[in-house]
């Protein structure tokens, strides 16, 4: 596939440098591609072309779609109202089991079906009534730079920017696109080294060093999802350790989703997670102090209610993205007896619901 500078969407990028060999690397992720001309990074998106690192998908997209923010899942940031999501091609992780390989693992630029400029996707979102963009179905990290531009274009008019990511990137370009950015759901797929290596292609460290980034040395509010795949990361031992570790290193009121695998993509022979597995999972991480845990992908009432840590009463009732009882004021504060809830809240419960609205955007 011929990529060339003359191409609108393929533009330049920073975060590299020349190897004493002649290869550029590029720097935005740990996995460090090295590239020699017309080559492109595991990622798909980011190639080397005419002696410099390029972005081969700013402006494009796999498409658009209007979901219920809790769907990210986010459930302590503007509670039930609609964000515009949308995603690129292309992965800098290799995870054998992806729920959207269709659009992470493609390489056919015709997946890239959806056009937009950052501020005509900008104003598309402010006449949709959506309060926020998410950059999801792949990673943003990839694309971080039109994702970037995005949000800026997007806080010109009010509207929130979330990444839905697993979080691996590096330090430099990692700064710079939170700097652009409100709220994260960052995907913590495991807490071993071995299923990084084995399953993700990756190395867990740096997954960790940036939800410590997020948390110590950033405003963005952010959640934690693991997905929890059978006989690969759902022991008692590995989700006490994980829940443990979010205590120490993060703290105890950063939201942690614990949410059901199907089988999909590589690990089609893995039978779908039970329901119980994370019912289990849950009451581990509330014993080992996490305040707020959820359950994902699976209809469970008890999984979906945030309740006050002061009082204890339900303040927030989910049925998967279905709100059915706020009792939160409009700055986040228990109905009744006052105590400040962690997270973003600006106004009334929005009234999204389940629903979900593809977009066409020209």
């Amino acid at each position: 596939m011929t990529v060339s500078l003359d191409d609108p969407h393929t533009v330049p990028t920073r975060h590299w440098h020349r190897l004493d060999d002649g290869r550029l690397q590029c720097d935005v992720c740990p996995r460090a591609c090295k590239l020699r001309e017309g080559q492109r990074g595991l990622c798909f998106v980011r190639a080397r072309i005419d002696d410099q690192i390029v972005l081969t998908t700013y402006g494009r997209s796999s498409g658009f779609c209007v979901d219920p923010v809790e769907k990210k899942p986010l459930n302590h940031f503007l509670p039930g109202s609609a964000v515009l999501s949308f995603g690129t091609a292309g992965c800098n992780l290799a995870c054998k089991f992806c729920q959207n390989w269709d659009i992470s693992k493609s390489r056919e630029i015709d997946t890239l079906s959806g056009r937009a400029e950052p501020d005509e996707l900008a104003s598309a979102a402010e006449n949709l009534g959506c309060r926020s963009v998410a950059f999801t179905y792949n990673d943003p990290t990839i694309f971080f730079e039109y994702a970037a531009d995005i949000a800026d274009a997007c806080r010109d008019r009010g509207i929130k920017a979330i990444a839905v990511t697993a979080g691996y990137m590096c330090p430099a370009p990692r700064a710079e696109f939170y700097s652009h950015i409100d709220a994260a759901n960052v995907d913590l797929k495991a807490f071993t080294e071995d299923f990084y290596r084995r399953v993700c292609v990756g190395h867990l460290d740096d997954v960790l060093d940036t939800l410590r980034y997020l948390r110590h040395e950033t405003d963005v509010w952010f959640e934690i999802t693991t997905l929890l795949i059978p006989e690969h990361n759902d022991s008692d031992a590995e989700i006490a350790a994980e829940c443990a570790w979010i205590r120490d290193e993060l703290g105890d009121d950063v939201p942690l989703h614990f949410t059901a695998f199907h089988p999909d993509y590589k690990m089609l022979d893995i039978p779908p997670t039970p329901p119980a597995t994370l019912t289990r999972a849950r009451h581990i991480a509330l014993a080992e102090g996490l305040r707020f845990v959820y359950t994902g992908n699976v209809h469970d009432t008890d999984g979906g209610t945030t309740s006050c840590p002061s009082c204890g009463i339900a303040v927030v009732t989910r049925d998967w993205y279905v709100i059915r009882r706020y009792a939160l004021t409009d700055d986040g504060r228990c109905a009744q007896c006052g105590t400040q809830l962690p997270g973003v809240y600006e106004g009334p419960v929005g009234r999204w619901g389940s629903k979900r609205l593809p977009v066409l955007i020209a």
